[in-house]
């Protein structure tokens, strides 16, 4: 008797399983365009499949499933499509395997093979094709030729490890494939760019100062690795370039690095001068260089200095690059590393709008890339701030912050900037002794984090050690003087001045955070506060009524939710300077 078991047929398939990118934000914008964008982009796949040898067998939602005899036939399918769509108004991402796979009589596929593809599909970058190890093996040879090493990747509901490789673009040549190589995402990174450190030059006549150069070059790969900021090119591949001059460019191709850190140590007498560069891999160009002159009395104090101050430098450097490299672009087209650039880019103007944008970028980020702790903290971050000026419902905004906090925490538990926001969410609670514990925590491992010093210098002002805050929020200033954040941590330490008893310094801080950014409201704030203190009424008033226009739905009760001093007198004295404008204390 035939059973629904025995009509299963066994068959050994490439599967080319494909996903549209930001389909749900694309609906949200034009539902009508995005409708006849995805059943072109459907058209395109059929004829394709068709062409090379295959069918397409599942268009469910956004996304398209199709089953070839041959892994070529599949590749070659891919490749055409993605060309043809490489001006379309949707992007797909694309991953085939080759393996077993359950066929029912509809042509309906089951089983591991098409689970493969599926989670290749969900690594590939934006408009590209990943590949299994098994598809690489069976195609052609001009086919495996365009295919780059992504290197093995757990994936869910596989048991072994898959390794997956990526099609360059036919007809690419050397310049193209070094464009490609120097800016693919290292998967599992959250699709963040690559980073080497170079051998770093001796220019002296001195063979004994290689130690101090070499130390350097180690000693920051050992840092940036622990901080596990961006996936880092390991000594053994980067340190084969040691001498002479190299074509940068070529460098990151082969590496697979975007951006490179290269320098040089010079000894003359006692004194030492170490210069380190980082440099853009796909360009070229400099982003950020500096020079540092020392006196050689201990090699390896002057050896952890210039690398602290270069691992100072680096993070803001790289993330200053990544806006620039992102703004303007659509949504449509990034990535999630490069959509949470896109919204940082946004909190750089600290207005109620652009968190708004932030908030809604940094959502989409954390939706495309599950394992990304970055975007969903930063989400969080955003929210705290919107409810603390009013901008949104306090309760609820405080509430669905600690929901996506504890979700950055869940993705990955050291992230400096998921302990950052964990800090700030347990103080809100009233939880002082574990907001400090996140906030030491976060720039223990990463301490060039700027936000984590700020958010620890905030912990320390409402747990009432103002002195300790001040030290801190100095540090995230001097750390990145340029951060999206530096209005906040001007605010931030007017406040632990004015916390300390110093008003004329808080004054003044909170002046230069009124220059810096004029439409943000707490350094209005931090100015009214410290002018009532030193009982200055007429510039007091005029930023007490530009602190109230920016921010018109902020109350002591607001104050109360979202400052929370571990003391109520400390509290009091928050708002002191305010009462003494007329502030109602209701």
């Amino acid at each position: 008797m035939e059973t629904p078991a025995s009509r299963l047929q066994h068959r050994l398939l490439a599967i080319l399983a494909a996903d549209a990118v930001g389909y749900s934000r694309a609906m949200s914008e034009d539902d009508v365009g995005t409708l006849a964008a995805l059943e072109t982009a459907r058209a395109h796949f059929r004829a394709s499949a068709q062409e090379h040898g295959g069918r397409v067998v599942d268009t469910a939602g956004d996304s398209v499933v199709a089953a070839f005899d041959t892994a070529t036939g599949a590749v070659q399918a891919a490749a055409q499509v993605q060309a043809r769509m490489a001006e379309a108004v949707l992007a797909f991402r694309v991953g085939v395997h080759l393996g077993d796979v359950l066929v029912q009589p509809d042509g309906t596929l089951y089983g591991e093979g098409v689970n493969v593809a599926a989670r290749l599909q969900a690594l590939a970058d934006t408009g590209g094709v990943l590949v299994s190890g098994a598809v690489r093996a069976a195609v052609r040879p001009e086919i495996a030729a365009r295919l780059a090493d992504r290197g093995e990747h757990r994936v869910k509901n596989i048991e072994h490890p898959v390794r997956a490789f990526a099609l360059r673009p036919d007809g690419a040549g050397p310049d193209a494939a070094a464009a490609f190589a120097a800016d693919r995402e290292i998967q599992g990174f959250g699709g963040r760019p690559a980073l080497a450190v170079l051998p770093f030059d001796n220019l002296s006549n001195d063979p004994e100062q290689s130690y101090l150069a070499d130390g350097i070059a180690e000693d920051l790969l050992t840092r940036l690795a622990l901080a596990r900021w961006l996936p880092i090119i390991g000594r053994n591949s980067s340190f084969a370039y040691r001498g002479g001059n190299v074509d940068l460019k070529k460098v990151g191709a082969e590496l697979g690095a975007r951006y490179l850190v290269e320098g040089s140590v010079r000894k003359a007498g006692e004194r030492v001068r170490i210069t380190a560069q980082l440099i853009d891999a796909t360009t070229a160009h400099h982003v950020w260089a500096q020079r540092y002159d020392r006196v050689l009395t201990d090699i390896f104090a002057v050896q952890d200095e210039i690398v602290q101050a270069i691992l100072d430098a680096l993070e803001a450097s790289v993330d200053a690059a990544e806006i620039s490299r992102v703004r303007g672009r659509s949504p449509r087209e990034l990535g999630a590393w490069e959509l949470h650039h896109q919204a940082l880019g946004h909190m750089a103007r600290p207005d109620r709008e652009a968190f708004e944008q932030a908030i809604a970028l940094f959502t989409e980020a954390a939706q495309r890339d599950p394992s990304f702790a970055a975007p969903t903290a930063m989400a969080a971050v955003a929210l705290y701030f919107c409810g603390m000026l009013g901008w949104r419902p306090v309760a609820e905004t405080l509430a669905e912050c600690r929901t996506l906090s504890l979700e950055a925490l869940r993705r990955d538990p050291e992230h400096p900037t998921a302990l950052a926001t964990a800090a700030a969410i347990a103080v809100i609670a009233g939880q002082h002794a574990h907001a400090r514990g996140f906030a030491a925590q976060g720039v223990a491992i990463d301490p060039s984090h700027a936000l984590g010093h700020y958010i620890l210098g905030w912990v320390l002002m409402l747990e009432g050690d103002a002195a300790a805050s001040a030290a801190e929020l100095e540090t995230a200033l001097r750390l990145n003087p340029n951060d999206i954040f530096a209005p906040m941590m001007l605010a931030s330490l007017s406040g632990a001045h004015y916390m300390k008893g110093d008003f004329t310094p808080a004054r003044e801080v909170a002046l230069v955070g009124v220059a810096r950014a004029p439409e943000y409201p707490l350094n209005h704030r931090a100015l009214a506060n410290a002018c009532g203190m030193l009982d200055q009424q007429e510039l007091g008033q005029a930023a007490l009524e530009r602190f109230l226009e920016l921010s018109p739905q902020y109350t002591e009760d607001v104050a109360r939710r979202t400052v929370p001093f571990a003391a109520p007198a400390d509290f009091d004295r928050y708002m002191e300077g305010l009462r003494r404008l007329g502030w109602p204390a209701a």
